[in-house]
């Protein structure tokens, strides 16, 4: 049990804890919330016995063994398999004694200590430490390279491999999601819930904190208040306690309008297509969200540009992939066809390494393509976010200055409440860039790009660094984005919230995925399996049964030909139904003025409601249609299937 009785901790002249209370059960599953620096790092010390409590006691369980992942990355020789497994400083010890009792000949310690090795689980050690890299992404290959060879990104998972190795009782985890793509994440939430100690886990990922969780610990007004269940479930909770505030209730019906209007936007897909019914479901939990982020700093809308183009980008026959300082060309995606049009909202999945990177910079130019063609649409206005990003913001200018540099004749003053919806607020609009947190330089570029009305938005890993409250009002922001979207991101709820449509990149090639997040989750899974199968075989020497991969993609592409009209069709009723909804909006709107029902405008509201009558007829043949095309589509896969 650990046991926080009236603590408080005071930084300089602030307090992060006061009087604060909290009893966190053996085996519990605790995801840590807050704001950042509202000290949820310094509980982390406390825990660990680096930092004391001003007053009060903090108790923590006899002997028991805590691990930790390190923030910092040594430099070091050590290749990474060793330096996974020296997490497990137990072992290490064993066998450093193993090593002395046989150098000495002392043959009767040496048993001893082979018998404390067996007990220590070493004999599987390698194979542990090798499961826990791959999991993280690391290849084979990998395993004997020197830590030194990896990036920043790559050593932290290392750190975080070193922590899984290290046998515990009690295991804190600071944001162990921020270096991690989506299949590293999913392997990563699976391992946690394993887990048989007791976990803190500090994270801004709502969807690794519900996969996980047991309880939530917000630490707010510097208090720790404790909710039993996962990340919906506090929200949940919390929506309920804010809802009985009269203060707050107007602001709490203005977020459910907002948010119900989302869902009529899709209601008409609600019995049909798997992928809105996933949408929808997680929309229905979203009602309750809202409420419970009231008090977020963070709100802001992304506008679009006037003019756009039907097609945006067209990638025809296209080899992308890297040339090298010697000339030399290295193709990741062959032959790649790929066209993104006007109000496509495309989530991109494939294995770390597959080419998602490749695709998204060929696309915004930021590489060249080695062949083929690359067509962009007269109006095309790209919005660009990487964490290559950042390092190119100007470190001695701030906020304010980087967007007076983009467009100087706007007035301070609209610039200044602009960026309030980014936590710009008062003197952090004057900052300069270089004291700025990784979260307030991806806010920073965010804000930047949101600034030049793109109509189509490329977002590599928007949500690094991010956090929660960040992250909803990003995701609301893109939900109300009339544009078009190609994302990349680990942040499940990011990805099920903002995007119509999947595409797999994988195989050196991208198509279609016919499926949601769950299903990319199952595709992943087998394919890993196969993976480690093969390998297998390999090593014993069994012959395989080779899959006419070639044949494989013959008849893929031959699915796809076959579909495609359907698909066509079904696209070109979704944005009948949307001009219809959007007519009738504007209609609803012109209503609402009450001058409209004096003599004089008869005629103008006699108008105005044969318009209404008109479009409602047309948004209802059009979803009929629609749900036939689907239909259509269905049967026409399950036959070809």
């Amino acid at each position: 049990m650990i046991q926080f009785t009236e603590v408080s901790l005071q930084r300089g002249t602030q307090f992060l804890l006061e009087e604060a209370d909290l009893t966190i059960f053996e085996g519990q599953k605790v995801g840590l919330i807050g704001a950042n620096g509202a000290g949820k790092s310094s509980l982390f010390a406390m825990i660990k016995g680096e930092l004391h409590a001003d007053t009060g006691e903090v108790v923590l369980p006899g002997q028991r063994r805590i691990a930790f992942m390190a923030q910092e990355v040594e430099e070091t020789q050590r290749s990474a398999l060793d330096y996974c497994l020296d997490g497990d400083d137990k072992l290490r010890e064993i066998e450093n004694n193993i090593a002395k009792a046989q150098a000495s000949g002392d043959d009767h310690a040496h048993a001893s200590w082979l018998g404390e090795y067996e007990n220590a689980h070493g004999y599987t050690a390698q194979s542990r430490g090798e499961t826990l890299l791959q999991g993280l992404g690391f290849k084979m290959s990998d395993m004997q390279r020197p830590v030194s060879d990896f990036s920043g990104g790559w050593r932290i998972r290392l750190n975080l491999a070193k922590a899984l190795m290290c046998p515990s009782d009690v295991l804190l985890l600071d944001e162990p999601t921020n270096h991690l793509d989506l299949d590293a994440v999913m392997w990563l939430e699976n391992w946690l819930r394993q887990y048989p100690g007791t976990l803190l886990l500090i994270s801004h990922d709502r969807d690794f904190l519900d996969g996980i969780c047991s309880h939530i610990v917000h630490l707010y007004q510097k208090q720790l208040v404790l909710y039993k269940g996962n990340y919906s479930d506090y929200e949940r909770q919390r929506a309920e306690h804010l809802a009985q505030q009269q203060a707050n209730y107007e602001k709490q019906q203005e977020k459910r309008a907002h948010l119900q209007q989302y869902v009529d936007r899709f209601r008409y897909k609600a019995d049909k297509a798997k992928q809105a019914q996933s949408r929808l479901k997680m929309l229905e939990k979203m009602e309750i969200i809202g409420p419970a982020h009231i008090d977020s700093q963070f709100e802001f809308s992304i506008p679009v540009a006037e003019k756009t183009s039907q097609l945006l980008v067209n990638l025809s026959q296209a080899d992308l992939g890297y040339t090298s300082e010697s000339g030399e060309k290295t193709v990741q995606l062959g032959n790649t066809n790929f066209a993104l049009r006007d109000g496509q909202r495309i989530g991109l999945l494939g294995p770390n390494g597959a080419g998602k990177s490749t695709l998204i910079k060929s696309i915004v130019g930021e590489i060249g393509i080695l062949g083929g063609d690359r067509i962009l649409g007269e109006n095309l206005k790209i919005g660009y976010f990487s964490q290559h990003q950042l390092s190119a913001l100007d470190l001695e200018a701030s906020p304010l200055l980087h967007i007076q540099r983009l467009t100087p004749k706007v007035l301070e003053s609209d610039i200044r409440r602009y960026l309030g919806g980014f936590g710009f607020i008062g003197d952090d609009a004057l900052r300069a860039v270089k004291g700025f947190s990784g979260g307030e330089k991806a806010r920073l570029a965010l804000a930047l790009i949101s600034w030049t009305k793109p109509n189509l938005l490329v977002l590599d890993e928007p949500t690094n660094h991010l956090d929660i409250e960040m992250r909803q009002a990003l995701t609301e922001a893109l939900q109300e984005f009339p544009g078009s979207i190609l994302l990349v991101s680990h942040d499940r709820h990011l990805l099920n919230s903002t995007v119509d449509e999947f595409y797999l990149v994988a195989d050196h090639q991208i198509q279609a995925f016919d499926g949601d997040l769950p299903t990319y989750h199952a595709w992943l899974q087998a394919r890993q399996a196969n993976a480690a199968q093969l390998e297998k075989n390999e090593q014993t020497g069994d012959k395989i049964d080779k899959v006419d991969r070639k044949e494989e993609r013959r008849k893929a592409a031959e699915m796809r030909e076959k579909l495609r009209p359907l698909r066509k069709q079904i696209e070109k009723h979704e944005k009948a139904v949307q001009t219809a909804q959007e007519h009738l909006d504007r209609i609803a709107e012109a209503m609402t003025d009450s001058s409209l029902y004096e003599a004089d405008q008869r005629d103008k509201l006699q108008s105005l409601l044969s318009d209404e009558a008109k479009w409602k007829k047309a948004q209802a043949e059009s979803e009929e249609a629609w749900f036939e095309a689907q239909e259509e589509l269905e049967e026409a896969e399950a036959l070809l299937a």
